[in-house]
Parts: structure tokens; C-alpha cells; sequence
């Protein structure tokens, strides 16, 4: 063992207090300064050659040579732990510079939403017809086949329960391929709430009703989507004529689309749930759509069958009901040729109609 170890002088430690303070200053980077530290302060460092050292001192010497080592050591630890502070505040300060934000550049605003297309028509169409009186209903998507199709006198063999056209589900249940169902739920619960009325002979209030929502079937191409928007409209009373669904339709479709400069036609057709039946077109007087016809609806006066399934007397009680794809009437109103763009998600279209 060196005279160094086995009689250390306050000389001695001092400068080897200040060699490790070199040693620590010279270290750039934290695992050069933990090698710096493990020559002094190590298992096998000098301080603890020094402290091992001190068993062959003689006793009187033993306690004046223990605290003069003890303290060159704090000294040693100090001076460590001043290059560790000031390693880890250069580190810091390097990554404040490279991450440093110019305040005085203006900030990123986030960009202001919009209502989906889809959406706003449905808003016109619901706030169109809150204006006539009609209530806005709303109801499940996943329906029992009851309302579905029993309920809308759609016979057991008709093509519309086929699985090409409906999505079922666990329970006997669908997918509602129409708003109608709203419609019978709406008014079996009209009809519950005026019994006393009805029984009575008294006159019931009408039942004046759309049914906006989404509705499911298994289709896809440019113009239809495997799910799709539908508003269905309901008018039940004691005197609600074909003539009454022509002057409501016809107001209704100028309303929507800000013009009186259309035609609009009721072709003959057939539909389980009304009779007689009718489809509806339209054409434009003017615009790129100009002299085509255009199918916009479905309607009709409302089948005797569907009467008694809400609950009420055919013979006393008549309506018309007419079923419209929300999506379709927003393509005609915006000039959209393709129905997948509304669902796509891309921003860059939707946000057009901001």
C-alpha cells in the first residue's frame, strides 16, 4: 500500500480533491462523469483504498486519519454532485432551445365544424313540417318484424323480407328498412291516449306525424348505400283526402328546395301499406337539371288493414302517408352525383357545406 493510503496528510487530499474535481469538470456527458466517479469514490476507488487503509494505522492515528479521509470524501461528493446538477441543467437547457416556441407568432386555431349535409336536410325537412303541424318521431333501429312488416300489411311472401333485401338479426328482429314502423308505434300510442274519445264517438285528434331516421337494406352502388335516411309522413284523420297528400307534397318540395319553378307528377304504382298507391316525381323548370323527371317519394292513401292495425275504424278513419330518402333529396338540393360521398368521410368535400 502507498504512503498515501496508509498515512494520509491534509496535503494529500487536498490535491486529491482537486484532481477529482478536474476529473469531474473534464466529464461532457453523464457516463463519462459515472467512470470519473468510480475511479474515487468506486469499490475500488482511491477514497475507499484510503478508508481500507486505515486498519493498519495505529489507533491514536486511526480517528484523526477516519475524518480527515470522511471529509475529503463529502468533498469529492460535492464536487460531483455540483457536475451532475450542472450536466443535467446544460441538457436542459439545450432541449428549452430546441423546443422554444416563438410567441409572437399567431396561434392555431382549431377549425370550426360544420353540420353534415345529411343533417341539415333532415333539419329543413323536420322544421318544413313542424310548420303544418306534423310531429317529429323517433324510435329504434333494430325493430320486431310486427312493425316492420306485419303492422304495414306486408304479406309473409313479399320480396322485401328476403335476406337480399333486409339485414336480420338474432331474435327474429331487423334492421328497419323503413321509418314506417314509427309511424305505427306513433299512432297505436295516439290512439291509446284518445280511446275515451274514440269510444265515444267523439272526434280524435288527427294523427300528423314524420318519422326521419336512419334505415338499413342490402344495397350499394352511386345512388343507394347499405344504410341510408329516410323521412316517412303520416296524416290520419276523418277527412284526409289524396288531395290533401298532393297539396302537403307539393308544398312541402317547394319549401325544400326554394322554388315554385317545378312539376310535380303522381304516378300509379303499388306499395302493401297503401292503397291506392302512387310514386311521386319532380322536375325542374330550370338549373342543370332542366326537363328530367325525378323520383323523389313513395306514398298513398293509407291501406284499411294498416287503419285497424293502429287500433282504428277504416270505415270511419282515412289518411295518406308518403315515405322520401333524406339523402337523395340533399343530392338534388346540393348537386351531388355520387350518394357515397356523403358517408365517405372525406373532409375536403363535407367541408363545402360548412
Amino acid at each position: 500500500m502507498n504512503d498515501s493510503a496508509t498515512s494520509p496528510s491534509p496535503d494529500n487530499l487536498d490535491a486529491l480533491v482537486q484532481e477529482a474535481s478536474r476529473d469531474f469538470a473534464a466529464a461532457a456527458a453523464p457516463a463519462e462523469l459515472e467512470n470519473a466517479k468510480a475511479r474515487y469514490l468506486g469499490k475500488a476507488g482511491r477514497i475507499t483504498e484510503l478508508l481500507k487503509g486505515l486498519a493498519q494505522a495505529a489507533p491514536d492515528q486511526k480517528k484523526v486519519m477516519g475524518a480527515l479521509i470522511n471529509e475529503a470524501k463529502q468533498r469529492i461528493e460535492a464536487a460531483l454532485n455540483a457536475r451532475r446538477q450542472a450536466l443535467a441543467d446544460a441538457e436542459l437547457e439545450q432541449q428549452l432551445r430546441a423546443e422554444a416556441l416563438d410567441v409572437t407568432l399567431p396561434g392555431r386555431g382549431r377549425g370550426v365544424g360544420g353540420l353534415h349535409p345529411v343533417t341539415r336536410a333532415m333539419e329543413r325537412i323536420e322544421a318544413i313540417f313542424g310548420s303544418m303541424g306534423f310531429d317529429v318521431a323517433d324510435g329504434p333501429e333494430i325493430e320486431s318484424d310486427w312493425f316492420n312488416f306485419t303492422a304495414l300489411n306486408t304479406p309473409a311472401d313479399h320480396p322485401a323480407r328476403s335476406m337480399h333485401d333486409t339485414f336480420y338479426v338474432e331474435g327474429g328482429h331487423v334492421l328497419r328498412t323503413h321509418t314506417s314502423p314509427m309511424q305505427i308505434r306513433y299512432a297505436v300510442q295516439h290512439v291509446k291516449r284518445h280511446r275515451q274519445l274514440i269510444d265515444a264517438g267523439l272526434p280524435m285528434p288527427e294523427i300528423r306525424v314524420i318519422a326521419p331516421g336512419r334505415t338499413y337494406r342490402v344495397d350499394s352502388d352511386a345512388t343507394h348505400s347499405p344504410m341510408f335516411h329516410q323521412v316517412e309522413g303520416l296524416w290520419v284523420g276523418e277527412n284526409i283526402s289524396f288531395k290533401d297528400l298532393k297539396s302537403v307534397y307539393i308544398d312541402f318540395i317547394s319549401a325544400f328546395f326554394e322554388t315554385t319553378d317545378l312539376q310535380v307528377r303522381f304516378r300509379p304504382s303499388y306499395f302493401p301499406f297503401t292503397e291506392p298507391s302512387a310514386e311521386i316525381d319532380m322536375m325542374f323548370g330550370s338549373g342543370p337539371l332542366k326537363g328530367r323527371w325525378l323520383e323523389v317519394s313513395g306514398s298513398g292513401q293509407v291501406h284499411p288493414q294498416v287503419i285497424r292495425n293502429m287500433g282504428l275504424d277504416p270505415e270511419r278513419y282515412i289518411g295518406f302517408a308518403f315515405g322520401s330518402g333524406i339523402d337523395r333529396l340533399a343530392m338534388l338540393r346540393y348537386g351531388v352525383g355520387d350518394l357515397r360521398l356523403f358517408f365517405d368521410g372525406d373532409l375536403r368535400f363535407l367541408s363545402q357545406f360548412k
